[in-house]
C-alpha cells in the first residue's frame, strides 16, 4: 500500500466507523491503572488535522543533545559537504546517541548554541544546498512488509540510526532491547496513550501511518524476543483504534487494547499495570516484569530505520491552543533544526500569549527562548494565554488529601513538598520522593494551588545528589 493511500483510508476512516469495527472494539473492553490519577481537559483540537511538511530551513542548528545522555561527539568539521541522514555526530558513551543531518549542505560552523531553556548547547550549524539525501536510504514511498534483518542487526540498527523514545524523554531505543541473559521480555508494550492535553501527534502518526507503525513494531517485538505485543490507547481517539484494529487483523501477534481516559496513562509503570495487571516495583525497569515499553511513533521511526535505513531526521509536532482557532491548530512534519520562531509564526503567535510550552500542559517545558531550534522529542508546542499560564494565589494547605489521592505512585506529596521546603533531604528519601515520576497531579488537582511538584523537583534533585555522594564513599 502507497503511502498516499494510505493517508486516504485515514480520511476515510475519520469520517465513518463500520459498524462490524465498533463491535470488535467493544469487545475488547477498556482497561486502566488504579492508584491515582487525575482528568484534565483533553483539548485536542488538533485530532483531525492532516499531517502537513513544513518547509525546509535555510540553515539548520543541531543540538548534540537531542536525547536522553551524554551529548554526541561531532566528526564533522567547518565546510564539510552533507547530505541528509549523513552521519555528523557520534553517541558519546553508552547511554547516548548519534545525530544525523536534517538538510544537506555545508557546515557553517560548531558552535555553543541556546536551546529553549535558554542555556547554550554544542551544535552543528548546515546551510542549506538543496536536499540531497545520501545514497544509503531509501527514499521511495513504498511500503516495505517483509524483515529481513535479525535481532542483533535491528538493535544495532536502532544505535547506528539515532533512535530514541518520542513520548517525551528521549532515551536512546537500543539500550532497552540490550538484555542481560536472564533478562526476558514477555511483552512488548506500545504507547498510544496520548494522555497529555492538546497533543495529538501519535493520533495523526497512526491514522496517517498505521501499516508502517505495525511493522516497526514487529521488528521491535523481533529485537525483543518477546512473543506478543499489545498497544495501549485511550478511548478519545475512535478513528485511530479502528485504524489499528483493522491493520491488526494482517498481524498474528500484535493486538490492541483500548484504555479509559486518565492521566497519566501513558507512563511506563501506569500503562504496565493497565494492560498487565503487573506492579513495576519502585526503583526497578519494566524489564523487571517482562516488559519493554515504547512510543507508538517510536515503532514508525524504527520502522524507517530498519526498512528504509533512515535516522531520526524530523520531528511531528503538534501545534495548538485555545487562544487559536481551531482550524489553525496543525500538526507538521519539520526538519531538525528548523527556527521554532519559525514554526509558531507559520500558526500565528496569539496577542495574548503568556507561555508557550514545548511538550504538554502537565509534564512540558516552558520555552524561555524561542531562538531555539526543533530537536528529537519535540510532539508539541502549547501556546498559553495570559491568563491560563498565571498562576492562582497560594493558600494554606486545607489537608483535603486530594494530591495524595491524585497521585499515581501513592506518594504523599504535601508531605514530600514541607519536607523539601525544610531541606529535610534523608526524610524525603524515606518517604519516597525518588519514586516521583514527576506527572504533576498533584499540583494540578491541589485546590490551594500550592506548587508541590516544583518543591518536590527540587527534593528529588537534592536527594539524588546525596545518595549518589553517598554511594561513592
Amino acid at each position: 500500500m502507497s503511502i498516499e493511500r494510505s493517508k486516504e483510508l485515514a480520511n476515510e476512516l475519520a469520517h465513518e466507523i463500520t459498524q462490524d469495527i465498533k463491535a470488535e472494539v467493544k469487545k475488547l473492553g477498556k482497561k486502566t491503572f488504579s492508584m491515582g490519577g487525575v482528568h484534565p481537559e483533553a483539548n485536542k483540537f488538533a485530532h483531525s488535522a492532516n499531517v502537513e511538511t513544513f518547509p525546509l530551513p535555510d540553515q539548520a542548528v543541531v543540538y548534540m543533545t537531542q536525547h536522553l545522555g551524554a551529548p554526541a561527539k561531532p566528526i564533522v568539521e567547518k565546510g564539510d559537504k552533507v547530505k541528509v541522514g549523513q552521519l555528523i555526530a557520534e553517541a558519546n558513551g553508552f547511554v547516548s546517541a548519534n545525530i544525523h543531518a536534517p538538510i544537506s549542505g555545508t557546515v557553517s560552523k560548531i558552535d555553543m548554541v541556546a536551546d529553549i531553556s535558554g542555556y547554550k548547547k554544542p551544535a552543528i550549524v548546515i546551510d542549506r544546498e538543496g536536499d540531497e539525501w545520501d545514497e544509503s536510504i531509501d527514499t521511495t514511498p513504498d511500503i516495505i512488509r517483509d524483515i529481513k534483518l535479525g535481532k542483533d542487526e535491528i538493535i544495532a540498527r536502532m544505535k547506528d540510526r539515532g533512535i530514541v523514545g518520542l513520548g517525551g524523554a528521549c532515551f536512546p531505543t537500543h539500550i532497552k532491547y540490550m538484555l542481560k541473559p536472564e533478562q526476558k521480555c514477555e511483552y512488548l508494550i506500545i504507547n498510544a496513550a496520548e494522555c497529555e492535553p492538546y497533543i495529538s501527534t501519535d493520533n495523526r502518526v497512526i491514522l496517517e501511518r498505521t501499516e508502517q507503525c505495525m511493522i516497526g513494531i514487529e521488528c521491535a517485538l523481533i529485537a525483543s524476543g518477546a512473543s506478543k505485543a499489545i498497544i495501549g490507547i485511550e478511548d478519545n481517539k475512535p478513528q485511530a483504534i479502528a485504524a489499528l484494529v483493522e491493520m491488526a487483523k494482517k498481524f498474528t501477534n500484535i493486538e490492541v487494547q483500548p484504555l479509559k481516559i486518565k492521566y497519566p496513562q501513558g507512563a511506563e509503570k501506569q500503562l504496565i499495570k493497565a494492560i498487565t495487571g503487573r506492579s513495576v516495583p519502585n526503583g526497578a525497569l519494566p524489564i523487571s516484569v517482562g516488559c519493554i515499553v515504547n512510543n507508538i511513533t517510536t515503532m514508525y521511526v524504527l520502522y524507517q530505520a530498519v526498512q528504509k535505513n533512515k535516522p531520526i531526521v524530523q520531528a511531528y509536532t503538534t501545534v495548538s491552543g485555545k487562544s487559536i482557532p481551531k482550524e489553525q491548530c496543525k500538526i507538521f512534519r519539520l526538519r531538525l533544526g528548523t527556527p521554532i520562531r519559525d514554526v509558531l509564526n507559520a500558526v500565528g503567535i496569539p496577542e495574548d500569549t503568556g507561555k508557550i510550552i514545548s511538550g504538554g500542559p502537565m509534564m512540558g517545558k516552558a520555552i524561555s527562548n524561542l531562538d531555539a531550534y526543533v530537536a528529537k522529542g519535540m510532539s508539541s508546542f502549547l501556546f498559553m494565554s495570559e491568563k491560563e499560564s498565571k498562576r492562582g494565589p497560594v493558600y494554606p494547605c486545607i489537608r483535603c488529601g486530594k494530591c495524595v489521592n491524585g497521585c499515581p505512585m501513592g506518594l504523599e506529596s504535601t508531605l514530600l513538598c514541607t519536607l523539601s521546603q525544610l531541606q529535610r533531604w534523608e526524610d524525603c528519601e524515606k518517604n519516597g520522593i525518588m519514586n516521583c515520576i514527576e506527572c504533576g497531579s498533584c499540583s494540578f488537582i491541589c485546590p490551594s494551588n500550592r506548587p508541590l511538584l516544583d518543591y518536590i523537583r527540587v527534593g528529588k534533585a537534592k536527594t539524588g545528589a546525596m545518595i549518589r555522594a553517598r554511594n561513592a564513599k
